[in-house]
C-alpha cells in the first residue's frame, strides 16, 4: 500500500542550528532573520514534519546557511550545503535555461513548434510552441497521470525509461485545451523541451546541461542521473506515515522518468547558486530575460510557492508584501524544494526538506507551515540591514 501511495504522490527533531555564518543583522533584516528561524524550528517540531531542513539566504555578498533536524533519520548528522539531493521540479528551471540559451544562440526559437522539432510526437501536439511549453499553456496531458506511466511505476519504479519513451502514455491522450488558451502545469512540457533541445543541436540533453549550465556556473556536484542511486554523501529523503517510522525513499525512483522535468541531482549550495544566475543576470542576456519574464498571471508552481504566483518561461514570480522574488518549486518522493532570487539575482534563497509535501500529498498542515517558511526566507533575503 505504501508503494502505491508513493506512486500517486508523484501526482519531531532537533531545533534549528546555524553553520557557515551567524545571522547577525541589524535593522529590518534582524527581525526577518529571527522570524525565519522561529518558523523553521516550528516546522521541524510539527507532527509528520520533515526530519531535516536546509535554508540558504544571501543578501549581496553575505550568505548564511541554516540547517536543522537530521540529514539521516535516527542519526545526529545535519544537512550540509554540499550534500546531494533530488531537486525535483526545480529541474524545470534547468531545462528552461538550456532552451533559452539555445534561443539566444539562434539554435531554437520560442515560436518553434513540436511539429518542426519533434514530428514523431502526436499530430494533435504539432502546433504547440516552445514558449507554450515553457510557460505551461501547451495543453499537453501530464504523463505522470497517465495509466501507462502509473502502471510502469508500480511494476518497476527503478527501471530505466529512454527519453523518447517517457511520453508514451500521454501521447495517447488529446490536448487538455487548445494550446495557448489557458494555464495548466504539466510535467510533459519540460520533457518535450528536452527533446526539442536535442533535436535542434543533435546533442543529448545531458551534454547540453553540461555545456550550457553546469560548466559555465561551475556546478561540479550537479548532474542528470539515469538511474536510482545518488552520489554520496546525500540527504536521505523520507515518506512519513503517522504512527510509523519514517521510510527512506531516497532511491525509490529512477530519475530516467522525471528526466528534463525533474531528474536532476544537486546540493543545497549549488541549487541556490544556479537560481541566483537563472533568475538574475549571469546566465541570460537582457533580451531573452524580457521574454522569460512575460508572465501568465495567477498561475502557480507545483507545489504552490509563497505569495501570489505567476508563470514565466520556466520561472515563476512570487509576489509578497515584503517584495518579489523569481524562482521555482518542486517535489517528488522524499524531497520538497524551493529556490528563488531577486530580479538582479543579488538577493536569494533556497529551502530544502527531506520529505515530499504539497496540498495533495502528506499532511496539509506541514505544507502550510513549509510555505510560510518559503515566504519568510524570501523576505529575509530581501530585507535591508
Amino acid at each position: 500500500m505504501r508503494l502505491l501511495r508513493l506512486v500517486f504522490a508523484l501526482a519531531a527533531f532537533a531545533a534549528l542550528g546555524t553553520v557557515s555564518a551567524p545571522m547577525a543583522s541589524a535593522g529590518p533584516a534582524a527581525g526577518a532573520d529571527r522570524a525565519l528561524q522561529r518558523e523553521a524550528s516550528r516546522l521541524l517540531r510539527t507532527p509528520n514534519g520533515p526530519p531535516g531542513i536546509a535554508i540558504t539566504v544571501q543578501r549581496g555578498k553575505r550568505r548564511t546557511f541554516l540547517n536543522g533536524g537530521r540529514a539521516i533519520a535516527g542519526t545526529r548528522r545535519r544537512i550540509r550545503s554540499t550534500d546531494h539531493m533530488r531537486i525535483a521540479s526545480t529541474a524545470k528551471a534547468f531545462s528552461g535555461a538550456v532552451a533559452l540559451r539555445l534561443v539566444e544562440r539562434g539554435q531554437l526559437k520560442l515560436s518553434d513548434t513540436i511539429g518542426q522539432r519533434v514530428p514523431s510526437l502526436p499530430k494533435a501536439w504539432q502546433n504547440v510552441t516552445l514558449r507554450q511549453l515553457l510557460n505551461h499553456t501547451s495543453g499537453l496531458p501530464d504523463y505522470i497521470e497517465s495509466p501507462e506511466t502509473i502502471a510502469r511505476l508500480q511494476s518497476d519504479p527503478r527501471g530505466y525509461i529512454p527519453p523518447e519513451d517517457i511520453l508514451d502514455g500521454a501521447a495517447k491522450e488529446p490536448l487538455r485545451f487548445p494550446s495557448g488558451s489557458r494555464y495548466q502545469y504539466s510535467n510533459s512540457d519540460n520533457i518535450v523541451v528536452g527533446l526539442m533541445a536535442q533535436s535542434a543541436t543533435a546533442r543529448s540533453y545531458k551534454r547540453l546541461l553540461g555545456r550550457l549550465v553546469f560548466g559555465p556556473l561551475r556546478l561540479r556536484r550537479t548532474s542528470l542521473p539515469s538511474g536510482f542511486l545518488l552520489p554520496g554523501p546525500y540527504i536521505h529523503g523520507y515518506d512519513i506515515v503517522p504512527g510509523e517510522a519514517p521510510q527512506d525513499v531516497s532511491t525509490f525512483l529512477s530519475m530516467s522518468g522525471p528526466w528534463a522535468s525533474g531528474g536532476i541531482t544537486s546540493t543545497p549550495g549549488e541549487l541556490h547558486q544556479f537560481m541566483r544566475a537563472y533568475a538574475g543576470t549571469k546566465l541570460l542576456g537582457r533580451r531573452i530575460r524580457r521574454q522569460q519574464r512575460r508572465f501568465v498571471r495567477n498561475a502557480s508552481s507545483e507545489p504552490l510557492g509563497p505569495g501570489r504566483n505567476d508563470a514565466g518561461l520556466a520561472l515563476f514570480r512570487y509576489r509578497m508584501k515584503c517584495g518579489t522574488v523569481y524562482g521555482h518549486t518542486g517535489n517528488l518522493p522524499g524531497y520538497t524544494q524551493f529556490a528563488a532570487a531577486s530580479r538582479g539575482g543579488t538577493r536569494s534563497v533556497a529551502v530544502s526538506v527531506n520529505i515530499q509535501t504539497n496540498p495533495k500529498a502528506g499532511d496539509p498542515a506541514v505544507f502550510a507551515r513549509l510555505r510560510k517558511v518559503y515566504g519568510l526566507a524570501s523576505c529575509a533575503a530581501l530585507a535591508r540591514g
